[in-house]
């Protein structure tokens, strides 16, 4: 008996120690978000119509612009347009595709915290229009060189590093409204229509406004994120500039995608 126990003793298996699982790093979750932004067809040719937008701009003003109207600036603007359409659409769509598309479920068990996937769909938006406006101003560089040996005058370069920075930062925020819109909303058809009143109704109704009211004219920088943003494409800002900034950058942005991100955290996902 002893010899039969002393040889179930040996035979039992240990206990492997339980090791710890870490967590997914948030650079391999932005590197799926990328993934899944160029993935699809529809995806694919988002980000394709960025470099085509910037294509086109270029030429248009190549082919239509009065010659004394021909420098960077002019190229710059034409870009800004497009860009200012394209990459809010990008930022809705990252967010609104795992609802839409319903690989929510999938996503949010495989990263049960979803703030990351939050963060990690800012991120990727960001990192995307951080190198499409740089390509796109880009190519209008090389539409102004091109353009001005056409018409034969000098190459006018009225567009200085700092004002990049700022049509960079201007369009970024935009993106950044798109992502809000959202996260808020979390359907497709409903971000994009919001997005399109937020940037053509809502800058409309306060310019009329302030108009035919001189207390809302003065009020209007505090409260139109448009209309401060605005600001960022026409040169050097002032403290005041940068405060309406600020100001209607928490009315319209922070405070909108803080109560998105908490709907996020606690609906439901089918």
């Amino acid at each position: 008996m002893s010899a039969i126990a002393s040889t179930a003793a040996v035979e039992r298996p240990t206990a492997r120690p339980i090791r710890a699982i870490r967590p997914i790093p948030l650079s391999r979750l932005m590197s799926v978000e990328l993934r899944k932004m160029f993935d699809t067809r529809s995806g694919f040719w988002l980000m394709t119509s960025i470099a085509i937008a910037g294509v086109l701009a270029t030429t248009a003003v190549i082919i239509w612009a009065p010659d004394d109207e021909l420098g960077y600036g002019t190229f710059a603007a034409a870009i800004g347009f497009p860009m200012a359409v394209i990459l809010p659409m990008i930022a809705i769509l990252s967010v609104t595709s795992e609802w839409s598309q319903r690989s929510g479920l999938t996503t949010f068990t495989l990263v049960p915290h979803r703030s990351r996937i939050v963060l990690a769909k800012a991120f990727s938006t960001v990192g995307v229009a951080v190198v499409s406006i740089p390509l796109a101003l880009a190519i209008g560089a090389v539409g102004n060189l091109i353009g001005s040996s056409i018409a034969g005058v000098n190459t006018t370069w009225d567009v200085s590093l700092l004002d990049g920075l700022y049509i960079v930062l201007g369009n970024v925020l935009g993106l950044l409204i798109g992502f809000m819109l959202g996260v808020l909303i979390r359907n497709s058809p409903g971000a994009i229509v919001a997005y399109f009143v937020y940037s053509l109704v809502l800058p409309t109704l306060f310019s009329i406004l302030a108009a035919n009211a001189q207390w809302f004219k003065d009020l209007q920088p505090w409260v139109d994120f448009n209309y401060a943003q605005s600001a960022l494409f026409n040169g050097d800002l002032t403290g005041e500039q940068w405060a309406n900034l600020g100001v209607t950058g928490v009315i319209w942005l922070i405070i909108p995608l803080a109560v998105g991100v908490g709907l996020v955290m606690r609906s439901e996902v089918k």
